[in-house]
């Protein structure tokens, strides 16, 4: 069989197990309603939490960075690219954060990629949650790291690993703080306190908690009030801040160790200015409007108890990410297209994304959304749920 051959088989591989994708025509897809083929659909599917990604503010904001610094930074930030709103972005979001310094990457991917392939190298040990994003993954075996990764949430799972970890070696605990696919959060004062115990650094990925959590919105790990306690905090602009790109917080020596050492930093081209100008306004609208995020929050838990109290099995959801188990991939399918047929976008995630036989329907509730349509979706997708046999 030549390579070729082999190519097919596996896609062919891929289509029986109901786990191919194929990509479909969306318009409007930050939209509390989109058009997918053609249909319009209500939108439970956007990491657009804050429904920013439509604000015109946000959009006057990159029209006007374009029309001063032009549309693209045209090298990396290293040799020309870094441009004058990238200082004024970085020290922006460090005060959001609270923290010395920050440090803007071109998206979450390529920071996670980075950041831990620059921290760990082949004598170092990385304790990492089963369930962390890819990226984080991804990041650990380019740094040929010893990987250790304890059960999902577990706190002693970990620290007996941690126990029997050689002193001398460089240790790292990293975790997201809400998991993507699962929406449920991780125990940061435990890690916080394991970190301290057994001098490692902890990283805590706040993709998906960045501007809904906190008092100014800055993540869980200022809800907590750890941010002095957490080594690096990594998150994006691209969910809740209607944007695109990520960045890095900590202390200054950290930052200016990943600068130097993350390859995905050095060897990419910077943003465009347009993409500065929106992520400058989306800090500060997301660090002073509270009301965005109070009402996506409301309208998650509402919307977690309605299909608790219905019989769906919820994955430990806490958040604005609320996934329905249903098992096996071409289950997961029939579900997502029989909510389709009624009118509502949500997306059947399956393996590799999540383990073999808990393929899901993974629901995101948006700022935007009224209290009716989220009230209106709830009893649609309990209909199917009965029509199909999932409760």
């Amino acid at each position: 069989m030549n390579v070729r051959e082999e190519l097919k088989a596996e896609l062919n591989a891929l289509e029986q197990r109901t786990n191919k994708r194929s990509l479909h025509k969306v318009e409007q897809g930050a939209m509390p309603w989109l058009q997918r083929d053609g249909r319009r659909l209500l939108n439970l599917a956007s990491n657009n939490y804050l429904g920013l990604a439509g604000d015109p503010r946000l959009t006057e904001a990159s029209m006007e960075a374009c029309k001063q610094y032009g549309n693209s930074a045209s090298a990396s930030r290293l040799v020309t690219g870094n441009h004058l709103l990238y200082d004024d972005c970085e020290q922006a979001v460090a005060a959001w954060k609270k923290t010395q310094k920050a440090l803007i990457f071109t998206s979450g991917y390529t920071a996670n990629v980075g950041i831990l392939s620059a921290l760990l190298n082949h004598k170092s040990i990385v304790f990492s949650d089963k369930l962390n994003h890819a990226s984080i993954t991804d990041g650990i075996i380019l740094s040929r790291a010893d990987h250790k990764r304890y059960r999902h949430l577990d706190v002693d799972h970990l620290e007996k690993m941690l126990q029997q970890a050689p002193a001398h070696k460089r240790k790292i605990i990293v975790t997201d703080s809400i998991f993507s696919m699962d929406g449920d959060i991780a125990p940061l004062q435990e890690l916080v306190l394991l970190k301290e115990r057994y001098n490692a650094l902890l990283i805590v990925d706040e993709a998906h908690s960045s501007g809904l959590y906190g008092a100014t919105g800055a993540g869980l790990v200022q809800q907590y009030a750890l941010t002095q306690h957490v080594d690096l905090v990594m998150g994006t602009f691209s969910k809740a801040l209607g944007s695109f790109g990520a960045y890095v917080t900590g202390d200054e020596e950290l930052i200016d160790y990943v600068l130097n050492k993350a390859r995905s930093f050095i060897y990419t081209t910077a943003l465009p200015p347009a993409v500065l100008g929106a992520i400058a306004k989306s800090i500060e609208i997301v660090s002073s409007e509270p009301a965005l995020r109070e009402t996506v929050l409301a309208h998650a838990t509402y919307f977690r108890q309605t299909l608790t109290k219905a019989g769906f099995n919820l994955c430990g959801s806490e958040s604005q990410i609320v996934p329905i188990l249903i098992g096996h991939s071409e289950q997961a399918l029939r579900f997502s297209e029989a909510l389709q047929e009624e009118g509502i976008a949500a997306v059947a995630i399956r393996p590799p994304t999540v383990p073999q036989q808990t393929a899901r329907i993974r629901f995101t509730l948006m700022a935007s959304h009224k209290r009716e349509e989220v009230q209106h979706a709830a009893q649609i997708i309990i209909d199917v749920g009965q029509r199909l046999g999932v409760i």
